[in-house]
């Protein structure tokens, strides 16, 4: 097992790591749209899900993966009314490949955040 740790994206902001990889298996802790620096960014949910993905990729690079790599996403959103812009800008990012997820309505995230993604990836 490996902990996975980069400057390029958040710091934890609790007792977790950005992620593990566990033989050839990469697993994300959530993203949310914090800078690498740890402040939120500010803007609408287009602007936040781009966020979480520069996050997303920073800590896929440090582990070995990439978003081609992804097998798995979980993305949480605060309204489900923001599914359309959330998946529009997920499309960007997964166009060509396109791995299995799960999208869930919670009740809230990470300092209000309005998206938070987690991801599995094959490590190369």
């Amino acid at each position: 097992m490996r902990v996975v740790s980069t400057k390029e994206a958040p710091a934890a902001i609790g007792p977790y790591s950005q992620g593990i990889v566990v033989n050839n298996l990469f697993y994300s802790s959530g993203q949310i749209p914090l800078t690498a620096e740890g402040s939120m960014i500010e803007g609408d949910v287009v602007e936040q899900t781009h966020q979480v993905f520069r996050n997303l990729q920073a800590v896929l690079s440090e582990a070995g993966a990439s978003i081609e790599t992804v097998v798995k996403a979980t993305v949480f959103i605060k309204d489900m009314d923001d599914f359309g812009a959330i998946n529009e800008v997920y499309g960007e990012y997964f166009s060509n490949h396109k791995p299995a997820r799960s999208c869930v309505e919670v009740a809230r995230l990470p300092k209000d955040a309005l998206v938070e993604i987690e991801v599995i990836a094959l490590v190369k």
